[in-house]
């Protein structure tokens, strides 16, 4: 059935899927908090503890190669890439944004898994505060959704 504001239904429910979770530690402060919602959402969806894995790694750049190598083990239904990438005075965000993106399109395109890209790229610490949360939330959401969607098409 499909409601005209809408769309199609959508369903969201994590019971029984795995899920694997790549946090950036650069800029700390925001990937915690984006962390502790993902994990919050998470397990509001219905995913229990026990079906995820968290890692962490330095930075954004490093990011794509962790979800790359949980994509191969081919042990999870979605995976979660969590970072925050602040603008400097030179043009190293610019490669860090594009790059880190790139890299984790390529890897769900490469392995057929869908990945919640929470990597956010934003002005100044403000911006990525007043992001945090919100994003945590939604890329928890955005990987049980795409999971089921993924189930349903095969």
């Amino acid at each position: 059935m499909q409601d005209a504001d809408k769309g199609p239904e959508t369903t969201i429910d994590g019971r029984d899927l795995r899920i694997g979770i790549v946090q950036a530690r650069w800029n700390a402060a925001i990937t915690d908090t984006m962390a502790r919602h993902c994990l919050a959402e998470l397990e509001e969806l219905g995913v229990s503890a026990k079906y995820v894995r968290h890692v962490t790694v330095p930075g954004a750049l490093e990011v794509a190669l962790a979800l790359m190598r949980m994509a191969d083990n081919d042990d999870f239904d979605a995976l979660i890439a969590l970072g925050c990438v602040i603008r400097g005075e030179t043009y190293h965000f610019e490669l860090v944004a594009n790059e880190s993106g790139a890299g984790v399109t390529r890897v769900s395109l490469d392995h057929q898994i869908p990945i919640a890209n929470a990597i956010l790229t934003v002005e100044n610490e403000a911006q990525a505060v007043a992001r945090a949360e919100e994003k945590g939330r939604d890329a928890a959401r955005v990987a049980v959704e795409m999971a089921n969607l993924m189930e349903d098409l095969s």
